[in-house]
């Protein structure tokens, strides 16, 4: 304890009474966790029997930490040489809040009792054991400490109402809690014990976050806080009929989480994700889950990465929000680990869905061996008339870098007319198929090995080096190449509604990427070549998306005459950069670009002259080309 600027006086009062005050600039005590707190202490000092004194008045601190007696509270203190007892009682506003107590023979021994005491007041004597803040709530119980040389042990049964506080890895915020609590603080190490009951509040217990119920839940942790780390160990928690679990965490001085034992959890749905993992589960993307049913397991993740994975599913069902996945019906478990072999598992639902397009009842087995969970057997699930089909999966969890997964899959017979309507396309006729031999997971991304082929209007498009970014994220990226050969413009523009147009159809899309699924960069070269006829209303929509007109002497009165014009050839081009379309067509003509090169009389020739064209512009044009009836251009 240091003392700087000691002012005291004790003089007889009118009352005869002796006055005492006293005033300190600056005291440290290290027990408290006090550093230049200001002292101002004022009262009346009376003898109440030849071996006790008594003293009763006002006390006022500056700068003591959680704010204690910032404000003008009220003192009593008695000092009882034949009872060996010190007691101190302090409150404000009248009503009592703390009462202090300890040995005249063993003055490191001090024994609390707390009433309504504002929380933040113990944010000094919890400063050795806790790096964190009491920002507020109420604090009722008992508590017995002893200061050692080096540090203290103590043990209390508490009653916390209404609890703030922010220690990083651990906070609260209007936090019940009933417990009792056991501290042993050294010079190395501090370690606190709790076991009791909480009472609603929020919770952030290291990656844990909690919406706690208004119902009793059961808590036990011993914490260890040594060398900025923090270990969290025997840690149990059960929710009746919501959630269970065991393990423990160690977390850096940063605060980050270096290593989880997760012994043994158990969830039940949706209560579970209502209280417990729906914050968690939106930092990774996944918002508003409909869900149901029960998950247990165990999970182990080290420094170096996850080291065991073990989940069974009941009757579980999932359904995100945003319509990017569904689950229903999950039966079975998953049982990794990183080394050795683990048993077999079977894992069934009754159905699945995946960006709207619906799978349906599948069953496979699995099983891990040398740090990789295998499928035993490919297993095929129906799809719109056809069959998805995964011939081989292989996961890898604990794979820093590289590939995560290793899958190879099929889709044979596809009905395009189901998939574009699930999908809010305007609704065409075809089919699709592919083989895809190998799909990796790597660093966030599913890349594609191989390519799908779509047989639709009478020709084919094939989609190749394909791959996904957050596929399940808020703004998922999709890149690929895109190839189409001899597609049927007659059906194409019926479907479309663009205006007639016969004739094949070829053309590459390079380069693709959609953010979000809206486009934001392209390379598109689209041509028709084999000769065919137009209609009017396609002429017009050509003439408006390339911001262009009618060349070759024919005026708009003739042009009304004639409901449909042959053509040798028909091509246009857009590269998409940024928000910014360059426009190109068949050959460059009078400062514009060739669009429709026709064939005997009436002769019609298309111009495009607008080269550059921004994106929403271009889209605008093409909404404004497709009636009310057709698809929405993104």
């Amino acid at each position: 304890m240091t003392l700087k600027q000691v002012d005291g006086t004790l003089q007889p009062g009118a009352d005869g009474q002796l006055q005492l005050q006293l005033k300190i600039a600056s005291a440290d005590v290290a027990a408290l966790g006090w550093k230049h707190v200001g002292i101002d202490l004022q009262g009346a000092l009376v003898r109440s029997s030849e071996d006790a004194w008594y003293c009763r008045g006002t006390l006022t601190l500056k700068g003591a930490p959680g704010g204690l007696m910032r404000k003008q509270g009220q003192f009593d203190l008695i000092l009882d040489v034949g009872a060996n007892t010190l007691q101190l009682d302090l409150g404000q506003d009248q009503n009592p809040a703390v009462s202090l107590a300890l040995p005249l023979d063993q003055t490191s021994h001090v024994q609390a009792r707390f009433i309504h005491m504002p929380l933040a007041w113990l944010q000094g004597p919890l400063s050795r054991a806790w790096a964190g803040r009491l920002t507020g709530g109420q604090l009722d119980g008992t508590l017995a400490m002893d200061f050692l040389p080096d540090g203290l042990q103590g043990a209390a049964s508490l009653r916390l109402t209404k609890a703030n506080f922010d220690g990083g890895s651990l906070a609260g915020q209007s936090v019940g809690l009933h417990g009792r609590l056991k501290i042993d603080v050294n010079a190395t190490r501090s370690q606190v014990g709790l076991s009791g009951t909480l009472h609603g509040g929020d919770l952030l217990l290291g990656p844990v976050y909690a919406n706690l119920p208004t119902h009793p839940t059961q808590l036990a942790f011993d914490l260890t806080a040594q060398g900025g780390s923090m270990r969290v160990d025997h840690l149990s928690y059960i929710d009746p009929d919501t959630l269970s679990l065991a393990g423990g965490f160690i977390f850096g001085a940063d605060g980050s989480l270096h290593s989880m034992t997760m012994s043994r959890f158990g969830a039940h749905f949706p209560s579970a994700y209502e209280h417990y993992g729906k914050t968690w589960l939106a930092t990774l993307g996944l918002n508003n889950l409909k869900t149901d049913g029960d998950l247990s397991g165990a999970v182990v993740l080290g420094a170096n990465g996850l080291h065991t994975l073990r989940l069974r599913a009941n009757g579980l069902d999932a359904r995100d929000g945003g319509g990017r996945f569904r689950i229903e019906g999950l039966n079975g478990a998953l049982d990794w680990n990183r080394n050795g072999t683990r048993p077999a598992t079977t894992l069934a639902w009754n159905g699945l869905s995946m960006y709207r397009i619906p799978l349906g009842a599948g069953r496979s087995q699995w099983r891990s061996r040398d740090g990789v969970l295998r499928l035993q057997a490919p297993f095929y699930v129906p799809v719109f008339a056809g069959q998805f089909g995964v011939q081989r999966f292989e996961w890898q969890p604990d794979a820093r870098k590289g590939n995560r997964v290793d899958m190879a899959t099929t889709v044979t017979g596809v009905d395009m007319s189901k998939l574009s309507q699930a999908l809010g396309w305007p609704r065409f006729h075809g089919t699709l198929a592919g083989s895809m031999p190998g799909l990796n997971y790597v660093d966030g991304t599913m890349r594609l090995q191989g390519g799908l082929s779509l047989n639709v209007f009478d020709g084919f498009v094939d989609v190749t080096d394909l791959s996904l970014k957050h596929p399940f994220g808020d703004t998922p990226e999709l890149a690929a190449d895109v190839r189409m050969q001899k597609l049927n413009l007659g059906a194409m523009t019926d479907v479309f509604d663009f205006g007639k147009i016969t004739g094949d159809l070829h053309g590459d899309i390079d380069n693709l990427r959609l953010v979000d699924w809206s486009p934001v960069g392209f390379d598109a070269h689209l041509l028709a070549d084999s000769g065919g006829r137009i209609s009017q209303r396609a002429v017009n929509n050509l003439t408006s998306v390339g911001g262009g007109g009618i060349a070759g002497g024919l005026q708009g009165a003739v042009l009304k005459l004639f409901k449909s014009f042959r053509y040798d050839r028909i091509g246009l081009n857009c590269k998409l950069q940024g928000s910014v379309c360059t426009m190109s067509g068949l050959e460059p003509q009078g400062g514009g670009y060739l669009i429709v090169d026709g064939e005997g009389l009436p002769h019609l020739t298309v111009i495009g002259h607008q080269h550059r064209v921004s994106w929403p512009t271009l889209v605008a044009r093409l909404r404004a080309a497709i009636d009310s009836g057709g698809p929405v251009v993104n």
